[in-house]
Order: C-alpha cells, then sequence, then structure tokens
C-alpha cells in the first residue's frame, strides 16, 4: 500500500486481472443468464470484500470484520454450490462439509478466537 492510502501496483494488476476474467466469463455466458448473473454477483461480492478489507486494515471495527465474515460466507455458498452440481453425490457431501467448515472456522478466527480489541 503506497503511504496516502491507496493500493500498490500488484493489487491493482491483480483487480486488473478479475476484472478481465469476469468480463471475457460474462461475454462467453451471454446465452446464459444465470451463469452471468452467477459472474456478476460474484464479482461484486469480490470487490466489496477487498474494499472491506482495505478498510479493516485501516481502522477495527466490528461491522467491518462481520462484513468480511459475511461477504466471505457468500462467496464460500456461491462457489459450493457451482462446484457441487458438477460432482457425484458423496463427493458433493464432501464439498459442502468443507464449505461449512470454512465458514464455521472464519467465524470462530474472527469473532472467538481474536474478539475486539479495546
Amino acid at each position: 500500500m503506497d503511504r496516502d492510502g491507496r493500493p500498490g501496483w500488484l493489487p491493482s494488476m491483480g483487480f486488473a486481472f478479475l476484472s478481465f476474467n469476469c468480463g471475457m466469463a460474462v461475454y462467453r455466458s451471454w446465452d446464459d443468464p444465470y451463469t452471468v448473473a452467477f459472474v456478476l454477483a460474484a464479482y461484486a461480492a469480490l470487490v466489496l470484500l477487498f474494499r472491506c478489507l482495505h478498510l479493516l486494515e485501516r481502522r477495527r471495527d466490528h461491522r467491518l470484520k462481520l462484513a468480511v465474515w459475511a461477504l466471505s460466507t457468500l462467496l464460500t455458498l456461491m462457489f459450493s454450490y457451482k462446484v457441487a452440481a458438477m460432482m457425484p453425490p458423496w463427493a458433493q457431501l464432501l464439498v459442502w462439509a468443507l464449505g461449512i467448515l470454512t465458514i464455521v472456522a472464519g467465524f470462530y478466527a474472527f469473532f472467538v478466537a481474536r474478539p475486539e480489541e479495546p
């Protein structure tokens, strides 16, 4: 991060790469409105997550921690749903179990193991 609070060139390149890939996914899936909506929702959630993480680094706020956890949960559920749809039933259970474990572990790490600092 630069001194004035703006991200450096590496995060900016990562964001440009993410934006390009999302644009290409929308272009290739234009005939499937469900897939386009999924890509756009995931992109919006990622942008919001990165913004909330940036703000959380600058100031500790309980609402920001909650927003980061909620957005992470949303993305975990979205991608678990997409991945599980391509798997056999036994693997679907594994994907959902790992997704739920990730959500619970994130909650524990954010709110139980590291309580709000004064």
